[in-house]
């Protein structure tokens, strides 16, 4: 049996005012196939989910996020990506991108090294 998982891009310092994208690779399944997720956590333990895009292309975002962050997907190279821009120092968190499957078995994201610190100064 293959399993799935999902790769993502190294931590980042970003300071306030500036873009940074985020990448999310899978392997074992077809990133095209499944409603895909943005989600982070910040520091005090609170989740929050920014955004989706489903395997049609359709997108949603939290109103935290919307006009800055925007998430595409590349069948071609199976990932997907956010772009953040106009990034606020509350925009401090690790993220993590999730399958609409997998979104509720955050902590394994963590053993796996599937995760983002983001950190601003």
């Amino acid at each position: 049996v293959q399993s799935a998982e999902l790769t993502q891009s190294d931590p980042a310092v970003i300071k306030p005012g500036n873009s940074h994208t985020l990448t999310c690779k899978g392997s074992g399944f077809n990133v095209s196939s499944y409603w895909m997720n943005w989600i982070r956590q910040f520091s005090d333990g609170r989740l929050q989910w920014l955004c989706y895009i489903s395997d049609g292309g359709g997108t949603g975002y939290h109103d935290d996020v919307k006009g800055r962050f925007t998430v595409t997907r590349d069948n071609n190279n199976n990932m997907m990506s956010l772009k953040m821009d106009n990034m606020k120092t509350e925009d401090s968190a690790m993220y993590y991108c999730a399958r609409v499957t997998l979104i509720e078995n955050l902590s394994s994201y963590d053993k796996n090294k599937s995760v983002i610190s983001l950190l601003f100064q």
